[in-house]
């Protein structure tokens, strides 16, 4: 047997020959070149539905701040109608608790009693033992 003839196989049973394994080889890249695609597509569509999602959430975030902003006016200006109403009422009651004072006093004097003079007298312990 010629020693060149042992590494010849391409004439054995079940060998494939060189184009064989080349046109194998070449199915599983296309093959792998379709999987790539398809994965590439599927990519794609989550991507666009991720930038709509963003899109939608960007737009209503935008909303809500508009929203946030109109009520923190109206929140404002029921604060400053708020203080008005409170000031008022204040300057009101002591409008009304001096012109009650100078009616006791008028009374007090038309009574014939001393304008100053306390009707509450207090009672002071002076004496601890």
């Amino acid at each position: 047997m010629d020693p060149t003839d042992i590494e010849n196989t391409d004439d054995w049973l079940g060998c494939p020959t060189p184009l064989e394994t080349c046109r194998h080889q070449l199915t599983l890249y296309e093959n792998e070149f379709e999987e790539l695609n398809l994965q590439l597509r599927q990519a794609r569509e989550q991507i666009f539905k991720l930038v709509e999602m963003h899109a939608a959430a960007a737009t209503e975030r935008d909303q809500l701040r508009t929203q946030l902003a109109a009520a923190k006016s109206e929140l404002a200006d029921a604060k400053r109608r708020t203080t008005d109403i409170e000031t008022k009422s204040n300057w009101e009651l002591m409008a009304k608790g001096r012109e009650i004072s100078e009616l006791t006093t008028q009374i007090r004097i038309l009574k014939g009693d001393s304008p100053f003079k306390d009707h509450f007298p207090h009672q002071r312990e002076t004496d601890r033992t």
